[in-house]
Formats: C-alpha cells, structure tokens, sequence
C-alpha cells in the first residue's frame, strides 16, 4: 500500500502512529512525500519512502509509480490522490468526502468526534481497514541514538502557522534572561526566511548566544534530538521535537491544545483562555489578547515544573 504524506509539517507528525500501525500489519507500506520530507520519514522504520521534488507534475510521479503498487490511501484531495488515479491504482482509499471522493474506488465512510486529538483523524482510516492502532510503540519518539544536553535549552519563539501564534518578544526576553540568571546554556532557533523573532530575541539578550536558523524544518531533526528542553511557540517545530523525543514547553494562543498539541505526555501547554479562542486565525482580527494575557511567571512556573 503506498500512503499519500500529509503537506502540513504538524501533520506529517500525527500520521505517524498510523503509518507504524500500517507497517506492523504486516503490509508492505510506502510513503509519497515530498523530497523536503524523505529525512523525516526515513525515521520510521520498514517503511518504503518515494520523494519527488517540489515542482514535479502528478503526471511524471505518476509514471515512476505505475504497476509497482496494489493499493493507495490518501487523506485529503490533493497532489497525491491526483497521481493515485492517474496512476490507476487498482484500490484507491481515503475519506469519502468533497472532491476526494471522485478518486476514489473504496471510499472509508468514517464519523470522528466533535472533538478529538487530530491523530484520530489517521488513525480511524487505518482502523477502518482492520488494523489495530491501539499500541504505545506507535506513539513513542524515534530513538537516533543522540546524545543528549541534559542542560541545554532551546528558545524557538517564531511560529510557521502565524504571528499570532507567537508570544510578544519582551517576554521572550525575560524568560532567557531569566535561563541565563541560572547558568543554563540557552541557544535559540529562527525559522524559515521571513521569522525575525529569533533574530531579534539574540539581540535583545546582548549577550553571546547561538542563533540555530532553520532554512527548513525538514533538516531539523538532528538538532532537535540533542536538547534537554524546548520552549516553544505553538508550531510545527514542537511537534518534530516530539517526534525527536525532546520535551517541550509550548505557548498556545489561536490554536486548541486538545485537538493539535504534540503527542506525548512528557510536554507541558501552556495558554490563557480568551473568548474570541480557539479561531485558528494565522493574524489575530482583534488586539492578539490570547498573547498578551498570559504572562512571564506562568511560563516559567511551567519551566521550573521540568526542572524538578
């Protein structure tokens, strides 16, 4: 069976357990992801991985793939489920919903909860095909065998979903000093090439602290494995840190910690409610309140709980 990779870096993280439940069925499983994700699935073990670069045509992927796969499963209408059907794929199978449901030969009638974890979401079509998902070694971090920091804190204030995800500056600011008062190494992150938080949190520090710029969060794995503890803005790097086995702290504002935050239970949320939240907004339509309520102390209290 050959399984279409979600786009989303925060998704590609909670199809995990799904695709390990697939591999541990028995079946021969591969993954169609993009080149920029071959690192992060080659973490899973027997698991076939087959990239394409960026701007390939679902023609030409489709072509590579022809006669070498019996069946397919596709999440959500997209490049994947387009290559799938011109591929011909003998057993097509994915949510039969929207414009997905046309590409499909097998359509998995499925009804999630109100409100569930958004693993479900994976793990419910693999259960529809007879596969038992309920097992904590489909859950567990991948172990690359790094050494580990045990001192060694991670600041990651930029958030790939969105500025308002991210905290106000001046309180990253107090929470590194803060971590440097009591002689921790502090390093922090930046991602992408239009996230300045990063940048300007090292310079508002003055002091000699590394600045980790992540070009792209598909090369942030190794990194990532290495840190004692991370603390980070609600985003796609909490989850690959989860997935690394690092432990996080993680500031949520638009988002819902119930439906999206990272898997495992080692890692603290932290967030204030607000009326307007969750509005899963990229830019806050109102004053960023779900931001700016919460304040330094309950983030540190949270740092100081993983301490002890």
């Amino acid at each position: 069976m050959l399984v279409a990779a979600p786009e989303r870096w925060d998704e590609v993280c909670f199809a995990v357990p799904a695709l390990r439940a697939l591999v541990a069925s028995g079946l021969g499983v591969g993954i169609l992801c993009p080149a920029a994700q071959r690192a992060f699935w080659e973490t899973i073990d027997g698991l076939e991985v087959i990239d394409f670069p960026m701007k390939a045509k679902a023609k030409a992927i489709a072509a590579e793939i022809r006669g070498h796969w019996q069946a397919a499963l596709a999440w959500d209408e997209g490049l994947a489920a387009e290559v799938f059907q011109i591929a011909n794929i003998e057993r097509r199978l994915g949510y039969s919903e929207g414009r997905l449901k046309k590409r499909l030969t097998h359509p998995l009638n499925i009804v999630l909860g109100p409100l569930e974890h958004r693993v479900r979401f994976y793990l419910a079509a693999v259960e529809a095909l007879g596969v038992e998902t309920v097992k904590p070694e489909f859950f567990l971090p991948f172990s690359p065998g790094a050494n580990v920091a045990s001192g060694a804190i991670l600041l990651c204030p930029d958030s790939d979903f969105g500025q308002s995800y991210q905290w106000p500056v001046e309180r990253w600011v107090e929470i590194g000093e803060r971590l440097l008062e009591n002689n921790r190494q502090v390093a922090v992150a930046s991602i992408g090439e239009g996230q300045l938080l990063g940048k300007i949190l090292v310079e508002r520090l003055g002091r000699a602290i590394e600045l980790r710029h992540i070009p792209s969060l598909g090369n942030a794995l190794p990194m990532l494995t290495a840190q004692g503890l991370i603390i980070a803005a609600d985003g796609s790097l909490a989850h690959l840190a989860s997935h690394a086995g690092a432990t996080c702290v993680v500031l949520f504002g638009p988002n819902d910690p119930a439906w999206k935050r990272p898997l495992g239970k080692r890692h603290t949320i932290v967030r204030q409610h607000a009326e307007c939240a969750p509005c899963l907004m990229p830019e806050c339509l109102l004053d960023h309140r779900c931001q700016y309520e919460f304040g330094v102390e309950r983030v540190w209290q949270a740092i100081l709980e993983k301490w002890a």
